[in-house]
């Protein structure tokens, strides 16, 4: 069954929507906030977004811009405003398609029906999220608490998976503002890292010692 992601603060509107995608057999998740937006989208890992733009506390186009940053599910934005600058914008901010109020339902159907004809086996959701604005890592969307000096380090490992870096390329690129980081204070935060992303249900060995050498990420670990 494939899941379609409803982010939309008209009732009659959702009603509607929700009524048709049912019986046609989707699952339908609604949310009506954009700040809620998300997390709604790491919590249930869609197939599809219809997404509106007027919406309570962020709109349609920075939540657009904001899943395109992390993920490349199918975005169909459905709103009120009819401007061909509106159009473009929306488009240019990652959405795949654009249907404007008031809208044929059985139009709407056939457009997400073709969307997900086309991207059948493209839609990928990583686990990790990292949101450098926020200072903030998520593990299938669950909030990794970590403090800033583990945010950098982490951050630095997972954006060259693979790559290693030695403990003095770590100081330098991460703790040059700090004084008296040693050798074991790295290795120290490692541990951390490892501790905490345990505690979120991932996998410890994502962050790998490579004797000798320093630490890297590695995205398939082997325990």
């Amino acid at each position: 069954m494939k899941t379609i992601l409803l982010v939309e603060d008209d009732a009659d509107i959702v009603e509607l929507i929700q009524l048709f995608l049912r019986n046609e057999g989707y699952h339908v998740v609604h949310v009506d906030d954009g700040a809620e937006v998300i997390g709604a989208v790491q919590l249930n890992q869609p197939d599809l977004i219809i997404m509106d733009i007027m919406l309570p506390n962020v709109d349609g186009l920075t939540c657009t811009q904001e899943i395109r940053q992390s993920f490349d599910v199918p975005i169909i934005m459905l709103t009120a405003l009819v401007e061909q600058g509106d159009k473009l914008a929306g488009l240019e901010t990652g959405a795949d398609d654009y249907l404007c109020k008031p809208f044929d339902i059985q139009e709407l159907l056939l457009r997400i029906k073709a969307l997900l004809r086309r991207t059948e086996g493209q839609v990928h959701y990583q686990p990790w999220v990292i949101d450098e604005e926020q200072l903030t890592v998520t593990f299938n969307g669950a909030m990794v608490d970590f403090t800033l000096g583990e945010f950098k380090l982490f951050t630095l490992l997972y954006n060259s998976p693979n790559r290693v870096f030695s403990r003095d390329q770590i100081i330098e690129l991460i703790y040059a503002d700090y004084r008296d980081i040693t050798d074991r204070a790295v290795d120290s935060h490692i541990k951390n890292l490892r501790r905490k992303i345990k505690q979120n249900g991932a996998d410890p060995a994502h962050i790998q010692s490579v004797y000798g050498a320093g630490y890297r990420f590695n995205q398939e670990p082997t325990s």
